[in-house]
């Protein structure tokens, strides 16, 4: 499977509660190691757990040097101030993420992208962007 393959799945996910996570956005996370996927989330129903908490739970130890493929930036801090998802992507080990969007939220914009790089993730952005963005047509990002 494709690095494409893969988004369109974490899209797939995320449509599945498009309009269900209140003020948070949908997100779909898939987890791939050495080509197989071993952890698939997507926002909850009222916005928590995000996606890449419960795909990061379900990978365990199968996510260090997988590669993630997210529909939304992962959140650089969490209004509830527990670890965000960039923290805990960053914790995990996982070499590379893969982005379909980034996230104007003052929770991520920028914030989350920072750290994966500065923890030294490979980070790409824009991966089948157009199709991803459907989902966030209506999100309205909290800002400063």
């Amino acid at each position: 499977m494709t690095d494409e393959d893969h988004m369109r799945r974490a899209i797939a996910l995320a449509r599945t509660h498009l309009g269900k996570t209140a003020i948070n956005p949908t997100v779909g996370c898939v987890i791939v190691a050495d080509g197989a996927v071993v952890g698939e989330g997507v926002t909850q129903i009222g916005g928590r757990p995000h996606a890449e908490e419960q795909a990061l739970d379900q990978a365990g130890r199968a996510a260090r040097g997988a590669v993630a493929y997210v529909t939304l930036e992962p959140c650089g801090q969490r209004s509830a101030g527990t670890a965000s998802c960039s923290e805990r992507l960053v914790a995990s080990g996982i070499s590379r993420v893969v982005i379909a969007c980034t996230d104007a939220s003052t929770y991520a914009s920028g914030r989350g992208t920072d750290r994966l790089r500065a923890a030294g993730m490979v980070v790409e952005l824009g991966l089948l962007q157009t199709e991803a963005e459907s989902l966030y047509a209506d999100y309205e990002p909290p800002k400063a």
